[in-house]
Parts: C-alpha cells; sequence; structure tokens
C-alpha cells in the first residue's frame, strides 16, 4: 500500500528499462527491473529460458496483448465457455452476439465442462480442435475450482500446432507458493493478475518463453520469438506509459511471496476452502465438480429454488460480499444459477478452518433468508426493496 501510494506515480516513462522516451527515469528502470527479476524468481523460472513483462495494465489487457502478438487478425482461439467457467477476456460470445471484443478481432470457440462431473471434458476438447484447428488455446478459468490438466492440453496443442497460453489470474499465489501444479512446463505464455491469490497492487503479468525451442530438420536451433512481439504488443501497441507505482508495489508483493510465511499463508487457503467445500456439502448443496482442488467454491443453487442474484443481495445486506456467478446451463449472467466464493480474503484475516465452517453457517442461513424473501415477494425481482420492508 505504501509502495502504490508514493512518489512512483508522479513519472511518465513510456519505453523500457534503458529505452525510454523520457529522461530522469533512473530510479524507475532500477524498479521495473527488479520487479522482473522477482517476478522469475518467485515462479522459479530460468531467467535464459523465461522473459516477463510488468507493464500491463490489467489482466484482461494482457491476454488481448497477447493474441495481438502472436496471432494474425481473425485466427482461431480455443478457450473455455464462460457459463462453464470461463473469462471474457478469452473470447466469449454468444449464438447471436459477440460479446468480448476478443470475438471481435479474433475467431473464438469454447470448449466446456462435462455437465455430469462438473470437471473439463478434455475428451471433446481434443475432438473439437482437430476439426476447429485453433492456432491458440486458453487454458485457465474466471470459476473454476478443479486443477488444469496442462500436459493434456500441451498435447493438443502440438498435435494442431497450436499455442499454449496459461491463465492463471485466480491462481497464480498458489502456484507461486507451490501448493499446485504450475503451468510453466507446459505453456508457451502465461499471463496472471497480480491483485487476487497472489494479493499484490492490481495489475497484471505476461510471461513468456525464451531461448531454443527446437532443432529443425537441417539441425539448426529454432528460437522463441514471443519476447519482441508481446513488449511491442504492450507498448507502443495497446499501452502508452506503464503505472510505476503499481510495478513498485508489485515488486514488494513478489519479495513476500517468496517467504515462508507466504507459503503457509496459501497452505491456509487450501486448508480453509476444503473445510468450507465439505461444510456446504454436509447442508446438502451442490458444488460444481462436486468439490475443490483450490481456493475457491463454485456452489449451484438450482436445487434450492434460488438463484445466486438473490443470495449475493442477501449476503450483501448483512456485509457479507459474495459473487452471484454462472452455473453451466445458465443463460442470463445477471440472473445465474450459482455463487462463487474463495478463501484468500478471509484467510488474510486470520481465518482458519472452524472459521470458515461457522462462514458456511452464515451462507446457509442467507440462502434460508432469500427463500423466504422470494416466497414474500409476490414475483417481485426487486430483492433490495423487499428486504427493506
Amino acid at each position: 500500500m505504501q509502495a502504490v501510494g508514493s512518489v512512483m506515480t508522479n513519472k511518465y516513462s513510456e519505453g523500457y528499462p534503458g529505452a525510454r522516451y523520457y529522461g530522469g527515469n533512473e530510479y524507475i528502470d532500477m524498479a521495473e527491473t527488479l520487479c522482473q527479476k522477482r517476478a522469475l524468481e518467485a515462479f522459479g523460472l530460468d531467467p535464459a529460458k523465461w522473459g516477463v513483462n510488468v507493464q500491463s495494465l490489467s489482466g484482461s489487457p494482457a491476454n488481448f496483448q497477447v493474441y495481438t502478438a502472436l496471432l494474425k487478425p481473425h485466427e482461431r482461439i480455443m478457450a473455455l465457455d464462460l457459463p462453464h467457467g470461463g473469462h471474457l477476456s478469452h473470447g466469449y460470445q454468444t449464438d447471436t452476439k459477440k460479446i468480448s471484443a476478443v470475438s471481435i478481432f479474433f475467431e473464438t470457440m469454447p470448449y466446456r465442462l462435462n455437465e455430469t462431473t462438473g470437471y473439463i471434458d478434455y475428451d471433446q476438447l481434443e475432438k473439437s480442435a482437430i476439426l476447429y484447428r485453433p492456432k491458440l488455446i486458453v487454458a485457465g478459468a474466471s470459476a473454476y475450482a478443479r486443477l488444469y490438466d496442462y500436459e493434456r492440453i500441451r498435447k493438443v496443442c502440438d498435435k494442431q500446432k497450436a499455442i499454449l497460453l496459461a491463465d492463471m489470474a485466480h491462481i497464480s499465489g498458489l502456484v507461486a507458493a507451490g501448493v499446485i501444479p504450475s503451468p510453466f512446463e507446459y505453456a508457451d505464455v502465461v499471463t496472471t493478475t497480480t491483485h487476487k491469490s497472489l494479493r499484490g497492487p492490481r495489475g497484471a503479468m505476461i510471461f513468456f518463453r525464451k531461448g531454443v525451442k527446437e532443432i529443425n530438420k537441417k539441425g539448426q536451433e529454432v528460437l522463441y520469438d514471443y519476447e519482441d512481439k508481446i513488449n511491442q504488443a504492450v507498448f507502443p501497441g495497446l499501452q502508452g506509459g506503464p503505472h510505476n507505482h503499481t510495478i513498485t508495489a508489485l515488486a514488494v508483493a513478489l519479495k513476500q511471496a517468496m517467504t515462508p510465511e507466504y507459503k503457509a499463508y496459501q497452505e491456509q487457503v487450501l486448508s480453509n476452502c476444503s473445510r468450507f467445500s465439505q461444510s456446504l456439502l454436509e447442508k446438502g448443496y451442490e458444488l460444481v465438480s462436486g468439490g475443490t482442488e483450490n481456493h475457491l467454491v463454485l456452489v449451484n443453487l438450482r436445487n434450492q429454488g434460488i438463484d445466486g442474484s438473490r443470495v449475493e443481495k442477501v449476503l450483501e445486506s448483512v456485509h457479507i460480499a459474495a459473487n452471484k456467478n454462472t452455473v453451466p446451463g445458465d443463460v442470463s449472467a445477471m440472473v445465474p444459477g450459482g455463487i462463487r466464493m474463495g478463501t484468500p480474503a478471509l484467510t488474510s484475516r486470520g481465518f482458519g478452518e472452524e472459521d470458515f465452517a461457522r462462514v458456511a453457517d452464515f451462507f446457509d442461513a442467507a440462502v434460508k433468508l432469500a427463500l423466504k424473501v422470494k416466497a414474500n415477494s409476490k414475483g417481485s425481482r426487486n430483492l433490495a426493496f423487499c428486504l427493506l420492508t
């Protein structure tokens, strides 16, 4: 917080360390170079094989910068469907409308969950990829409580000669702590926001492979060409001056991410989420995929006879912030059938497993109250008004 609110916000610095369009950037260069160094260290990456851009302003711009860097207009992308846990920035569109700008400038096709198991349907993904022949496949989600099988998607990408982009925005803190599998072994490019489970300022990073990609048939080394393309796409392609206060704060957060205390924190995040999900299951709630392997749970409320929007409003009225969220089969993002909840924030406040069992009690009470209000509202959709009367 001190770094974000520091004088680092006052300096313009278009360009990259050592190649700025403004003078007086000696200390700005030092901060950005330090941030890049710590980013690679935090995720255990060899600087000869990986590079990182820390100037991207947020996760959605970071993804779009990768697409514009590595793809031609209207080349094909595959990503997890939004109602099945994907993200807008992966190219969401409906049958009648292109919702995300990504789907306007590129052709996009979703892969989905197996609606019976709640897990990604990798077999169908592979079949679709054979027919669609994507140039890039995104392995990443906004609301998926299970671990990605990066190795499986890597094999699909190799068969199609496609780029594998891992978007680890929601799980990067867990990856940095080494408590869940890392995408870096299999991905060509990795993007992440820095303010979710990583617990840093609101920003983003783009990691990209460097060095030797393969040996061709003539015995010659073929090098990755991602670095210049991605850096150019960030600046000057889609951004101007970077937010130097954010980059400085990110350097601080990345240092924290390499401490034993941070690893213990992320282990507690997982333990808390496991207990939270178990408590919800014991109360009769349906979880998409039946449980969790990371920091979040996705509750399907359809069999409770209530929607996520109403439950979110009841929780908000008692000062509990949660997130209505689509679940497989939903057609409306504003009145979806689910609620998404995560454990990092309350874990940062010192909550343990027993505390999350109590949080499950609060959630259960909110659902029951939402059902009562719904029954008394006589068809009104204005839940906020009903709560006040």
